[in-house]
């Protein structure tokens, strides 16, 4: 009998365990190179949230190039709240009525919980003595970049890129054109994100100059050593945003609004602030920013508002069919 009265013992048990292992799911769907990010700032919020309410909550996270991740949720992947590279992202969902309206007026910084920058990382040595955006257009040069019609990462190099050139003297819209032709016919291919980028600079060893954010320099440095590469700061780049919003018609299905606003406000927390900090994203927080301030260099950068007229106006430029890639990369 004793083993029989183990059995229904430890039965009872896993069933007690299983029932308590959450009161509730979150699913977070994000880009490319966020997992770090939210793999750390996760239990930090179940943490928190337990201790304020009680509930223990399981959180979910789902990663790949950022127009992907939205199509997947504009077609029935039940995010609860998306956390992007691009306010273009967030808007389709609007469009799709997945998203509020005003969801940028829902938190701070126009819901925008950090900060980064675009930035070159060049192999050991830099042994093309890339400095800026003009070498990268050189002969011979090769660039590892995500797509730009498909991810944040891809658009954000290609408005750095662009902006630059309008800046130099005599610079426009045409110039402009014509650099980002010469830069795209060094890139012997299109990455699907940004950790896929990575991937190809870093393991398959192709190409001599990796475009990404300031903060993925940090996880190549943890994964293949800080030695293997370096990072070279161009001249204008731009800040980059990672605006975040409320998937309004599945938290309200599921129930789970509440858990999913606290979710997102805490990462304007001093926690939520420190945790991006030591990903290497810049937070909001002026006293954290400042304790990490040698994690950050200063860079002049610029935002897409100062240069294209906000977002929405950048991408039907730009990145709609018809825009300027499709004519540059018909060039190339």
């Amino acid at each position: 009998m004793k083993p029989i009265r183990k059995s229904l013992s430890a039965l009872l048990l896993s069933l007690v365990a299983s029932a308590a292992v959450a009161d509730a799911m979150l699913l977070n769907v994000s880009y490319d190179v966020a997992r770090d990010v939210y793999k750390d700032y996760n239990p930090l919020f179940q943490k928190h949230w337990k201790a304020k309410t009680g509930e223990s909550l399981e959180l979910k996270q789902s990663h790949a190039g950022s127009s992907k991740q939205v199509r997947a949720v504009a077609d029935g992947l039940e995010a609860d709240v998306v956390t992007m590279n691009q306010v273009n992202d967030i808007e389709f969902l609007v469009e799709k009525g997945l998203v509020a309206k005003d969801w940028a007026k829902k938190f701070p910084n126009s819901a925008s919980p950090y900060t980064s920058a675009m930035v070159l990382i060049v192999r050991k040595g830099n042994p093309k003595n890339l400095k800026d955006w003009a070498d990268l257009a050189a002969p011979g040069v090769q660039v590892i970049m995500p797509h730009p019609k498909n991810t944040g990462n891809g658009r954000n190099t290609y408005l750095s890129a662009w902006a630059w050139a309008l800046k130099q003297p005599g610079g426009n819209d045409q110039k402009a054109q014509e650099f980002l032709g010469k830069l795209l016919k060094n890139a012997p291919l299109f990455a699907a994100g940004g950790r896929d980028a990575t991937t190809t600079f870093m393991q398959r060893r192709i190409g001599d100059v990796l475009i990404t954010f300031e903060s993925e320099a940090e996880m190549i440095a943890k994964e293949f050593g800080k030695g293997e590469f370096e990072v070279v700061l161009p001249s204008l780049t731009m800040q980059t945003e990672f605006p975040v919003a409320l998937v309004d018609k599945v938290v309200d299905k599921k129930g789970t609004r509440k858990q999913a606003t606290a979710y997102l406000e805490y990462l304007w927390s001093k926690e939520g602030q420190e945790n991006a900090a030591l990903n290497y994203l810049r937070p909001r927080d002026p006293e954290i920013l400042k304790k990490y301030a040698h994690f950050f260099p200063p860079v002049k950068t610029f935002t897409v508002d100062e240069v294209f007229g906000g977002a929405s106006k950048a991408f039907v430029t730009h990145f709609k069919d018809g825009g300027s890639f499709d004519k540059v990369y018909v060039a190339k």
